[in-house]
């Protein structure tokens, strides 16, 4: 038969056991506890993430955002066109050779306004426009004339075609603004433009009424001679 003493040693360490027991199972618990914590954060934050994602993220872009249409490629159609010719590189007389006009304009004026302006000459070079600037880049969809603008006073060229142009002349057009796409946009005219391809700057134009092998070496010339000749400087 255990004696008292033995009694009490064996009471102290069932005590002990079950606290060691009580203990564990505490920790069990604010582990499991812990895990269903860190998967609500993660689940949060992905929802978070693919907001943003789905959102667009914010950034306005170097063409100045604010609403303006992107830019999309989707329905050009791939296309050639001839080299740079090396010894095509005074604006002028790249122009004449190509059969292009070369013209520059005084300023129509500068203000924001909200709506459709009416401008003197077609395609445009300057005048009031919209608060928001088209951003760079290639478009198939229309985008108003008047962000257009508001681009070209941020010192962009932008090489415009007539929305019933032919696939293939858009492919070209396609190509060449490949070439160098820093501070360019290619845009359809819906304004009846009556050439084939224009560009223009601030206050300036190059008109083409038919495209042939010299075109692109004239557009070439204007870009590089016009490009972030404007009243505002703008990344």
């Amino acid at each position: 038969m255990a004696s008292r003493k033995e009694q009490k040693e064996a009471l102290r360490a069932e005590r002990e056991r079950k606290a060691r027991e009580a203990e564990a199972a505490e920790r069990r618990k604010r582990m499991v506890g812990f895990g269903a914590a860190g998967v609500l954060v993660v689940a949060a934050l992905a929802a978070i993430v693919v907001v943003l994602v789905t959102s667009g993220g914010g950034d306005d872009g170097g063409g100045g955002g604010g609403g303006a249409a992107s830019a999309n490629s989707g329905e050009f159609q791939e296309a050639s066109i001839p080299a740079k010719n090396p010894e095509a590189v005074e604006l002028r007389a790249a122009a004449e050779a190509a059969g292009c006009k070369f013209s520059e304009h005084p300023n129509e004026g500068r203000g924001h306004v909200s709506g459709r302006v009416e401008y003197k000459t077609n395609p445009p070079n300057s005048g009031n426009h919209n608060e928001f600037p088209a951003e760079d880049g290639a478009y198939t969809d229309q985008v108003a004339v008047e962000e257009l603008v508001h681009s070209l006073e941020h010192g962009r060229v932008i090489l415009w075609y007539r929305p019933d142009a032919a696939p293939k002349l858009k492919g070209q057009l396609k190509a060449l603004f490949d070439e160098d796409t820093y501070h360019m946009l290619l845009a359809p005219n819906d304004r009846k433009m009556p050439t084939e391809v224009a560009a223009s700057s601030w206050t300036r134009t190059i008109t083409c009424p038919r495209v042939n092998d010299k075109t692109w070496d004239a557009l070439r010339a204007f870009r590089d001679q016009y490009r972030d000749q404007a009243p505002e400087q703008v990344p």
